[in-house]
Formats: structure tokens, sequence, C-alpha cells
């Protein structure tokens, strides 16, 4: 990685630790010891991070495939990973059109160094707590014609969100701005109904408290007023995958819903 201003390599990362979950490359020593740490108390949750990756390449098939969406707003999209999402969509159709979005400056560096340049993208500057801001930034406005469906796509960004910011309200506000047709793709962290599991404090410990794991139900609540793609609510691991096997991890749950 190059040097950046704004980069503080003795700082922790979200984007950085995931990408180190992931197997990546882009990520410091001070991330791979917060990394290290979150698995010495579930190792589980390097497996969960690579099932969350490929449930987002099977639901991006999916809603460009079956549902013909060809445009996606990737929130919260983390720092670049193998197939990103407009290499999935655009494997199905070449002219499909992918705005990424982040509001940290170590994604967002990474982001227009290696997706910028591709043909049908662009890379903004937004917070998923300001949906209406995300929508109207010129660069998406730009690329994306909102009055045709819109797939969201959510991965691993809801469970930083506290519920004094309103989760729910979020999805909410995103979708009523797009058209009927529209999609969402989200992957959350669940309290695997255990909220008193002693792992679920000590791994917040090392987020600095900015991580929410939530109830099925409260995560359920993020699809409300949607019609939830078949076979709903389910572990990521389990959403449509074409191989048979060990069940995947419990950590994540993942959903594709539709805007009727």
């Amino acid at each position: 990685m190059s040097d950046n201003p704004e980069i503080d390599r003795k700082v922790p990362n979200v984007a950085r630790i995931y990408n180190y979950f992931l197997g990546g490359r882009d990520n410091f020593a001070a991330d791979r010891t917060a990394a290290e740490s979150v698995l010495s108390m579930a190792p589980e949750v390097r497996a969960a991070a690579l099932e969350n990756r490929e449930f987002l390449v099977r639901a991006v098939d999916h809603v460009a495939r079956a549902a013909g969406v060809r445009q996606f707003v990737d929130i919260g999209a983390g720092i670049p990973a193998r197939r990103p999402v407009h290499q999935v969509a655009q494997r199905v159709d070449p002219a499909a059109r992918v705005a990424y979005v982040d509001n940290d400056p170590v994604v967002l560096a990474h982001a227009r160094a290696l997706l910028g340049r591709g043909r049908g993208t662009t890379v903004v500057q937004g917070d998923v707590r300001c949906p209406e801001a995300i929508l109207a930034a010129p660069g998406l406005a730009g690329l994306l014609d909102l009055s045709r469906p819109v797939a969201v796509v959510l991965i691993a960004v809801l469970h930083f969100v506290p519920d004094s910011d309103d989760p729910a309200g979020i999805v909410r506000r995103l979708l009523d701005r797009l058209p009927s047709g529209s999609h969402v793709v989200i992957t959350h962290l669940s309290d695997g109904g255990v909220p008193g599991d002693p792992r679920i404090a000590r791994v917040r410990q090392v987020y600095g408290g900015r991580l929410f794991f939530r109830s099925r139900a409260a995560i359920g609540a993020l699809f409300d007023g949607l019609e939830l793609v078949e076979p709903g609510l389910v572990g990521v691991a389990d959403w449509r995958r074409s191989w048979s096997g060990a069940q995947g991890t419990s950590w994540w749950l993942a959903g594709v819903a539709r805007k009727p």
C-alpha cells in the first residue's frame, strides 16, 4: 500500500481488518493484530467473511440475471476484493453500471485507484446514514438513471449503524426514492439467538463498541414493506447455494428483497 497522509497505520481500520479476513494484502500491522484478536475469540469469523463475499457474488448475479436489474449502488463498499460488484453484474450484461459508495478515506483511495477507471463504474463519497445525499451525489446521478430499477447493496455495513440512527429507516429512505422493481441486498451480523454470548462483547470491544449484533427479528425488520426473495432471511452460506455440505457459520444473516 502506498503512503497517504489520511491513513494512520497505527490505528486499526474496519475496512482493512475485513480485508485481512478475506486474505487480502491491503492492511497494516495494527489491522492484523486487531483481526487476530477477533479470530482468537471466534475463529469462524474468517470463514464467515469469505461466505459473506460468496453470497454477494450469488446475490448480484441473481438480481442481474433473474430480475433484470442493470444498475447497482454498493454502499459501504469496502476495499476492493476479488469479483467486485461490477465484474459480477457485467458478466451478465456488459452495459451494467455500478456506483461504489463509502465514507472512509482509506476505502475511497483504494476504490478510486482500482475501480473508478472501470467502464460503467463510479466512486462516490457518502455516508449510509445520509441516503438522500448519496442518491443525489453528482457522480452517482451522472451514471445511474434513478427512474429505472436499482439494486442497493448493503453488505456488512448496517451492523455499524446504532439503533439511534434507525438502520431500518435508512433502508426505507433509500428504497422510497427508487422505483418498483428495485432491490436491496443485505448481510448483517447476528447475535445467533444468544445476545449474552461473551464473545459478542469481546469482539465489540475490538471495534471500539461500534459494532452491533442484532437479533433475527431486528434484521428481518430491515426488509419491512419489501418482498423477500426465496429462500428469505437465511445464513449467508445457505442463500441459493449450489453445493451441499457442512452448514455455514451462524454469524451472518443475509437476504435479498424486491420493492413491489
